[in-house]
């Protein structure tokens, strides 16, 4: 699923108290070095479990509270989004420095206002693998481009007051200086459109099967058991500008930065959703987006 920005499904677990190994820039004292600043708001990665755990309860907040997501028992008493994923994760915040949190007892620390979660393939391999694996088929993907390193991006939203262009942008600063900081050849992750029946949807899906598949070399199905298609509707039928217009704004943003998107969509009960799978080789960013950014992330570059 997805709630601002990316997402996936979920299963129910705790968050262990550790993290992964990151690659990512790292401050003199050890803790995660900031990847972008636009006036009081930061973007960098989490830097303790204090953090994730306020990252998953903002996911709460949007998937259960504004979205159609369906808590289990567990997830409603803890007020918190987690699977086991979250452990292996890096998991990219932005703060804003201007709204502090005074906490009880605590040391008092900026306001976590957006997340993504993100998932690199060396890492995802010493563990339980890829989240995306349990809606579609990315095995063969990942044979046909051995040795290249993906990153899987998940799990995203923004808290409401925050959905400006202005928290977007740095939220894309911080996964471009991540991708450049990482070695990250391509991207992946599932992409959603709020709602469980396709044929509602039968023009924005038609429209991405049509226009926006992946190449051979780059496609990826969803897995056959939960699979429905995306064609339902013939190409001469299909009416461009309705269907952008009907599209998710994320998906719409991948599609400028120049990503496919692969054949099958899956429904995603549990959160309400309907699933497409993004790919994003590096080398298909559009060149406006590199430029604007910087070749080295530093147009926002803390």
């Amino acid at each position: 699923m997805v709630a601002m920005l990316f997402g996936g499904g979920l299963t129910m677990f705790g968050l262990p108290g550790t993290f992964p190994a990151t690659q990512a820039r790292r401050t003199v004292a050890g803790e995660a070095a900031p990847l972008g600043r636009m006036g009081a708001l930061e973007v960098r990665l989490a830097r303790s479990t204090a953090e994730v755990r306020a990252a998953q309860a903002l996911r709460y907040r949007v998937f259960y509270g504004e979205m159609q997501a369906t808590a289990d028992p567990r997830t409603l008493i803890r007020r918190r989004d987690a699977d086991a994923f979250d452990r292996y994760c890096d998991h990219l915040l932005v703060l804003d420095h201007d709204d502090v949190e005074i906490r009880p007892f605590r040391k008092a620390r900026p306001r976590i206002v957006g997340t993504y979660r993100l998932l690199r393939q060396t890492v995802a391999e010493r563990h339980r693998g890829f989240y995306t694996a349990g809606e579609f088929s990315i095995e063969p993907l990942l044979a046909r481009h051995a040795g290249l390193e993906f990153l899987e991006l998940g799990r995203s939203c923004v808290m409401k007051p925050y959905r400006s262009k202005r928290t977007v942008e740095l939220l894309w600063q911080g996964i471009w200086a991540y991708v450049l900081n990482n070695g990250i050849d391509a991207m992946i992750g599932c992409a959603s459109f709020e709602g469980t029946d396709p044929n509602a949807l039968a023009l924005p899906l038609s429209f991405l099967h049509h226009h926006a598949s992946a190449d051979a070399d780059w496609l990826v199905e969803a897995r056959p058991e939960r699979a429905v298609s995306m064609n339902r509707l013939p190409i001469e039928t299909v009416d461009m500008r309705a269907a952008l217009a009907g599209m998710p704004p994320l998906i719409k943003g991948y599609l400028r930065l120049g990503a496919m998107v692969g054949r099958g969509a899956v429904v995603d009960r549990p959160f309400g959703t309907t699933d497409v799978m993004i790919v994003l080789p590096v080398d298909r960013i559009s060149e406006r987006y590199v430029k604007y950014y910087g070749a080295d992330a530093s147009r926002y570059a803390a």
